[in-house]
């Protein structure tokens, strides 16, 4: 019900807008301009253009897949000469993650970014990216999202009502505590651990004797903060950009779990489009990929240098133990039963990022 009523206030602030004007996609005030992905008959958003569509992402403006959105809304004015214009709105101002996803199912919203992991409720082609220890690094995760398996997966969403048009990622992800450091899987034992609502993450940190705790992202700091938890786990995209380090003593790169991001819009906002326009968007979304994967890999190793600057001590466990602690997360979590990790597709990925 509560999504519900959210999607019917993103409609109503949209169809509210109709006669008004929106102001810089990075501003934090803005409004979302009426669109739905239809053809365009005011002036909306700063532009005179065909099409006005809105992109939600969670996480802050300077977070770099919501640099890549604000990329592709770049690319996606210049290359169609105008015809398309996007406001972008970062931090959940319009929507959590999936009231984004239900917003792109039902063309209120028109396109997002998030993580594969948030997609669990609507499909279980990403699954296997949960998977903890499956990846060592964000190459062997970057091969499967640009293989012919990983274009198979983005081809995937359009049976949820959404089309893929490419991988952004966030990175491998890591665990941030004000406890101690994490130097081996019992290190864990009693520590009370966000997690996202995503079944494969919370039975891995239970196997390793962690609390798993399902909280919305828009409450953790506060959380963190009050103490009401110990510990968090992501990408140091996301520890940086939200300043974990300012609630957080103690960064493990453990890099369990490598996170692919999914660029997507809408299906039916997509479908609404001439075929010359819908060219602009494919090629203006896979530039924004390319583009946001070189942004964060250049970022990475600055950010690692000013949260030690900053305070934040910072370990490099081995991962052999860990590896072997989550092992029965694989038996519980690959078959062929509904909500699993297919065994095709994962003896596919084993040889696509070279296991064995």
């Amino acid at each position: 019900m509560k999504r519900i009523v959210t999607l019917s206030l993103v409609l109503a602030m949209c169809l509210a807008l109709l006669t008004g004007c929106g102001g810089s996609q990075s501003e934090q005030t803005q409004e979302p301009a009426e669109s739905q992905g239809t053809e365009e008959t005011g002036s909306t958003g700063g532009s005179e253009a065909e099409f006005v569509w809105v992109a939600s992402c969670a996480n802050t403006e300077d977070h770099p897949a919501v640099q890549g959105v604000m990329k592709f809304a770049e690319l996606l004015e210049e290359k169609s000469g105008g015809r398309i214009h996007m406001d972008v709105f970062h931090s959940a101002q319009l929507a959590s993650d999936r009231d984004c996803i239900e917003g792109m199912q039902i063309n209120t919203i028109q396109s997002g970014i998030m993580v594969g992991s948030a997609l669990a409720g609507f499909t279980d082609e990403l699954l296997v990216f949960d998977l903890p220890f499956l990846f060592e690094n964000s190459e062997q995760g970057q091969k499967l999202c640009d293989s012919d398996v990983g274009k198979e997966m983005l081809a995937s969403l359009d049976d949820i009502g959404i089309k893929g048009l490419g991988f952004m990622e966030y990175g491998m992800r890591n665990i941030t505590n004000s406890k101690l450091p994490i130097e081996k899987p019992e290190d864990l034992q009693g520590i009370k651990i966000r997690t996202m609502e995503n079944q494969i993450h919370m039975e891995a940190f239970s196997v390793m004797g962690a609390d798993p705790t399902p909280m919305a992202f828009g409450e953790l700091f506060t959380a963190l903060q009050q103490g009401t938890i110990d510990a968090q786990e992501n990408p140091l995209s996301v520890i940086t950009s939200s300043k974990f380090n300012e609630v957080q003593t103690y960064l493990s790169v453990t890099e369990h779990v490598y996170s692919a991001a999914p660029l997507m819009v809408s299906k039916a906002a997509y479908d609404a489009l001439p075929e010359d326009l819908q060219a602009v968007v494919d090629e203006a979304g896979m530039e924004a990929c390319v583009w946001e994967r070189e942004y964060l890999a250049e970022a990475e190793t600055a950010w690692l240098d000013e949260l030690e600057a900053a305070g934040m001590q910072i370990n490099y466990p081995e991962k052999d133990a860990f590896v072997e602690a989550t092992k029965s997360v694989y038996d519980e979590f690959v078959g062929d039963e509904a909500g699993k990790v297919s065994p095709e597709l994962l003896e596919k990925v084993y040889e696509i990022i070279g296991r064995e």
